[in-house]
């Protein structure tokens, strides 16, 4: 699939030209000829005979940045001086910072906020460490763990190249649920060091937020830490992506007037991802689901299902769960074979792997979500030509399966509940609460999830999940 221009690649481009003329106008008109969109035009600067004008522009990657570029320095007349790169601008000395709630304005604010009062508060909660909550950053703060093992769809590119990306999730705890996160970015792969360090700093937090690890050590991290530990751990790239892909199911079904558990799933990937999607379709009630990896559809007699690695590097003990909870036609052969007349499609895995020939031997009324990023398994364009629903990972097309659409609720009603028990009642409330802010008159095929700025999601996600902790508390 071709690119199109996006914010992502944005510069702004400083230009001196002629005051007179057609010299402005020019300008758009050699952007446009390049490919790329003008989304703003600003003159900072005039004299009698020339203006200075900045040029923000959108294009498709760096190099097309560069060839626009290019093609304004041929327009008689024109100077390019400065280009800003305008996503790297944004990122400039870090997006988060940490600032005091407390005013430190002379020395009585001195002595309390620090020594000798703070001895005080110390000492008390030496003595009765439940106040935490009370009395510290514990109430409100999540720590967002990542190895750099599995970022984005950039893979193991380590510690220090996550930790934009980890400011970027800090960032969204903050304004979409006002919760204190802060990245910790790992410079250790090993499962029992990853598990030791969260478990030695988890003192000072509310919850865990673990982020781009790669499977299979994430199930045993997350295994692990959510047994030996009384706050709650949450995998995002697992139970965030099952949150949204549920609760935009939920939808599409409604959209094509199917039910969950009478239509015949097929995923592609086994994964992290993959398979906390396949586990939390399965609690909402689906029951008839095939999955396919790397090497084809699992089923219970493939060889490498007892310790071989599937897609995305899982294997033994979760491929074999895999094997053995879904396939239910005991199919075998490859994904494209396994997609001929289902109901819906959902891809975690790997760029270009279907062609709308393929989503055309779908049942009627498909769903297709293909959610590997920045490319999906099939054209989304393509995929629209045959089926009803489709929905992606992208933010240039309607129906993005975004985890900010949970995450931030999820860990908002976890904290306030002050629940360290992850359930998967508590994923399904979840993504009940999601989809229901998208009401029965707003819904259609191009508008099945809410947009991430909803004013009353993230509220929705946490009362839901408070309610859903409740009820199991009372049971």
């Amino acid at each position: 699939m071709s690119a199109s221009p996006s914010v992502s690649y944005s510069i702004t481009v400083r230009l001196e030209a002629p005051s007179y003329g057609n010299a402005v106008s020019g300008i758009t008109r050699a952007v446009e000829d390049a490919g790329g969109v003008v989304t703003g035009l600003d003159v900072s600067g005039s004299s009698r005979d020339r203006l200075r004008v900045d040029v923000t522009i959108a294009a498709s990657s760096e190099e097309h940045s560069k060839a626009i570029t290019d093609e304004l320095t041929k327009i008689e007349g024109v100077e390019v001086g400065k280009v800003s790169d305008r996503t790297f601008l944004m990122h400039l000395g870090g997006k988060i910072e940490m600032s005091s709630k407390v005013a430190l304005r002379n020395r009585d604010e001195l002595s309390m906020a620090y020594t000798p009062g703070v001895a005080r508060v110390s000492l008390a909660l030496a003595e009765n460490p439940g106040d935490a909550r009370r009395l510290t950053i514990k109430r409100n703060t999540v720590a967002v763990v990542t190895d750099g093992s599995a970022v984005l769809g950039l893979g193991n590119i380590g510690p220090i190249a996550a930790l934009p990306v980890m400011e970027g999730k800090a960032a969204l705890f903050k304004q979409f649920a006002g919760v204190d996160a802060w990245p910790l970015c790992l410079d250790t792969q090993d499962t029992e060091e990853i598990i030791m360090v969260v478990k030695a700093i988890a003192p000072g937090f509310a919850g865990i937020n673990l982020e781009d690890i790669s499977a299979p050590r994430c199930f045993e991290i997350e295994r692990r830490l959510r047994q030996e530990l009384d706050i709650p751990v949450f995998h995002d790239d697992q139970h965030g992506t099952a949150i949204v892909v549920l609760a935009a199911l939920t939808n599409a079904l409604k959209v094509v007037g199917k039910k969950l558990q009478d239509v015949r799933i097929v995923g592609s990937g086994a994964g992290a991802a993959g398979t906390a999607i396949l586990k939390l379709l399965i609690a909402a009630g689906a029951t008839d689901i095939t999955v396919a990896d790397y090497h084809g559809v699992v089923h219970v007699g493939r060889d490498d299902v007892n310790g071989g690695a599937g897609d995305g590097g899982d294997g033994g003990e979760d491929l074999r769960w895999v094997a053995e909870h879904t396939n239910p036609g005991n199919l075998s052969g490859t994904l494209k074979e396994a997609l001929a007349g289902a109901d819906v499609f959902i891809g975690v895995s790997a760029p270009r792997i279907l062609t709308g020939d393929d989503i055309a031997t779908m049942a009627p009324g498909a769903i297709v979500f293909a959610l590997a990023n920045p490319e999906p398994e099939v054209d989304p364009d393509d995929a629209l030509a045959h089926a009803a629903v489709v929905a992606t990972g992208r933010s240039d097309y309607p129906n993005q399966i975004n985890n900010v659409l949970a995450f931030p609720g999820v860990f908002r009603g976890l904290i306030d509940a002050q629940s360290n028990n992850v359930t998967p009642e508590v994923l399904v409330a979840a993504a009940r609460a999601i989809a229901s802010t998208v009401g029965d008159s707003d819904l259609n095929p191009s508008y099945i999830v809410p947009s991430v700025f909803h004013k009353d999601l993230a509220k929705t996600v946490a009362e839901a999940v408070v309610a859903a902790v409740k009820g199991e508390q009372a049971e």
